[in-house]
């Protein structure tokens, strides 16, 4: 059994767990409450009336449902892919309840929604109008976590109390010696990370700052542990990081099955999923036939009446023994198809989440990879270690940790990720440090703040930058301006409308020397850690007068520091909003979503703000010594005049 000390830990998760998922069921029931359809669809939770655009099946012969939205009720909504939503039908008196199917989004932009139904057919009543899309609480993911923790309170399985001890500190992780390996195609510190994940025997961990090039080396990994083993789960928090891995280890020829919710995939990952492969699978044809036999059956057993003779009623008896006979066959045959496809892949790909799946949830895996670790829950995390002989663990807790609805869970312990914990209070890691994104002086900053100062730029984007005589750091001070925060009434969030005049003033003036300068510009994000402040950005872009040479609509990318997590752009500006007599900086404060933003650029980093309001603060102070050192610091009123 586990010790005590670690006992009370997992339990005091349990207790926090309870909390954040009543206070995320609490802020849902907040957003549903009103009658209203309108009110939801004002709220981000509904899209009502929406219209059918056209239905259609994927690769896995999953249901596909497109609607749209009339451009008159754009509003910014909560809908994301992967989330579990009611497509219904009613006469426009809330009778929603009575006429739905549930499903998951596929994607979602602002006029339209593509969903995978969770249906064998599509609705009858599908085509009659009146439709609407609302968003429905989805508590899968905190029942498995929980169902984890309790498992890890429990368990007598010596492998699983040996891992919890070592990664939670109570037992010194092994290693074992080992000829290194060298691959060429990866640095130094690259290289180090590879063969401490080949040596370890239980965990190993791989920091891999913005820009290291962390999933090559995890893919790497995986390639040089599937030598040695037949298969290996790999998992990621998310959804989009999975289909990255599962994208990136099918370029090099890997057997991936995707396990999941097909509507939570790619499309360009389709055909790796389970659904899609058992469609694929030799004995897929087998399958349907006697699925459309047992169905013939049953057609033929219901066309008899109750006043049938005896001698019919035992025929009826007969023909529905025969169907479920067939039936029971159909499932042995589908069973056996899962459980082939998933013996021979290489790797079974999924979220933390979905570790639990029914089609893989007795499985146990020599080696389990989880990419993006500092981005996760600890309970969900333990979801798939429950399945490991040894853990390979990747990701920064210095970027975006889980977004976490109460703050009492999170000061009371959930807010720190088994990512952190593990890489204090284990020696077994591999920090990466040669990045390949950023100039030099886009990366010195967050180098010295958060990474010791050891980051070092490849040479090849070392001194890159949009065009020869451009700067490639920024900060635009508005201090003394006058340019004040505002409040959002209805959402809370703070935004600055003179913030926004000024950064367009400089993005179009930036934009025509870049053109005068024969520059390429592949992409630009316009970041905000404000959601107001990202509507009234977009809202202003739509309208501006745009360059005619380029079309910046094409390339132009605006939204949240979450948003843009694990991407990167080759111009970035962020607009900082805050900007009071009191220094309050509220969400700022968190650096670590700081860190995210500013590592986004590749060429070109532009920050505005009021040094007046964000300097208070240790991390912006510094930041502000910084661009003063090497000279990117520039007034507002440079562009007022």
């Amino acid at each position: 059994m586990i010790s005590k000390k670690i006992a009370e830990e997992i339990k005091n998760l349990l207790i926090q767990l309870e909390i954040e998922k009543k206070e995320d069921l609490h802020q849902y029931n907040l957003k549903m409450q009103s009658n209203s359809l309108i009110d939801r669809r004002n709220k981000g939770v509904c899209w009502y009336p929406v219209k059918l655009e056209k239905t259609n099946y994927d690769a896995g012969e999953n249901l596909l449902v497109s609607v749209s939205r009339n451009p008159e009720h754009i509003v910014s909504h909560l809908f994301q892919s992967g989330k579990l939503v009611s497509l219904f039908s009613n006469s426009g008196k809330n009778e929603e309840s009575n006429t739905f199917v549930t499903g998951v989004v596929n994607r979602v932009s602002e006029l339209e929604m593509l969903i995978t139904i969770n249906a064998n057919s599509f609705p009858e009543w599908i085509n009659d109008g009146k439709l609407g899309v609302q968003l429905l609480f989805d508590d899968n993911s905190y029942d498995e976590m929980n169902r984890a923790l309790n498992y890890l309170l429990k368990t007598e399985k010596e492998t699983l109390i040996r891992l919890i001890n070592i990664i939670l500190g109570n037992s010194e992780p092994e290693f074992e010696e080992k000829y290194p390996v060298t691959i060429p195609s990866l640095n130094e510190s690259q290289n180090k990370a590879l063969n401490l994940v080949l040596s370890a025997k239980d965990i190993a961990i791989i920091h891999g700052p913005p820009g290291t090039g962390k999933t090559t080396t995890i893919i790497q990994a995986i390639l040089q542990t599937l030598k040695t083993e037949k298969q290996v789960m790999v998992c990621a928090p998310s959804n989009a990081a999975v289909d990255l891995l599962v994208e990136k280890l099918s370029e090099v020829g890997i057997d991936v099955v995707r396990i999941g919710h097909p509507a939570r995939v790619e499309e360009k990952n389709l055909q790796a999923t389970l659904d899609a492969r058992i469609t694929h699978h030799e004995s897929y044809a087998d399958l349907m036939m006697v699925r459309k036999e047992a169905d013939k059956l049953f057609k033929k057993a219901r066309k008899y009446k109750r006043n049938f003779g005896a001698a019919e009623r035992q025929e009826r008896k007969d023909l529905y023994s025969q169907a479920y006979r067939l039936l029971d066959e159909a499932k042995m045959l589908s069973h056996y198809i899962t459980n082939n496809i998933i013996a021979k892949a290489q790797v079974i790909a999924c979220t933390l989440v979905g570790a639990a799946n029914v089609n893989i949830r007795g499985m146990q895996f020599k080696t389990v990879f989880i990419d993006e670790a500092a981005q996760s829950l600890e309970p969900a995390m333990w979801i798939p270690i429950i399945r490991a002989d040894r853990v390979i663990i990747a990701g920064d807790h210095q970027q975006l940790p889980p977004t976490i609805k109460s703050i009492e869970a999170a000061k009371n312990g959930l807010g720190i990720t088994l990512f952190e914990k593990a890489i204090k209070r284990n020696n077994a890691d591999v920090m990466l440090k040669e990045q390949y994104r950023m100039n030099e002086l886009i990366m010195n900053f967050p180098s010295n703040y958060f990474y010791e100062k050891k980051l070092i730029a490849n040479e090849k984007v070392k001194d890159w930058k949009i065009f020869d005589s451009d700067i490639a750091v920024e900060f635009i001070d508005t201090a003394g301006t006058g340019f004040m925060e505002e409040i959002d009434e209805e959402t809370k969030s703070t935004f600055n409308r003179e913030e926004v005049n000024l950064l367009f003033r400089h993005f179009i003036d930036y934009i025509n020397t870049a053109i005068s300068n024969n520059a390429e510009i592949k992409d630009i994000g316009i970041i905000s850690p404000y959601r107001a402040q990202v509507v009234l950005l977009q809202e202003y872009f739509k309208e501006m007068q745009k360059p005619e040479e380029i079309d910046l609509s094409k390339i132009v990318s605006i939204n949240t520091v979450d948003s843009f997590q694990g991407q990167e752009r080759d111009i970035v500006y962020i607009s900082l909003v805050r900007s009071n007599n009191n220094g309050e900086i509220g969400f700022l404060s968190d650096i670590r979503r700081m860190n995210v933003a500013m590592t986004r650029a590749r060429k070109k980093l532009v920050v505005i703000g009021d040094s007046g309001t964000i300097c208070r603060n240790e991390f912006y102070n510094s930041f502000f010594d910084y661009v003063n050192k090497i000279g990117a610091y520039r007034s507002a009123f440079e562009f007022l005049y």
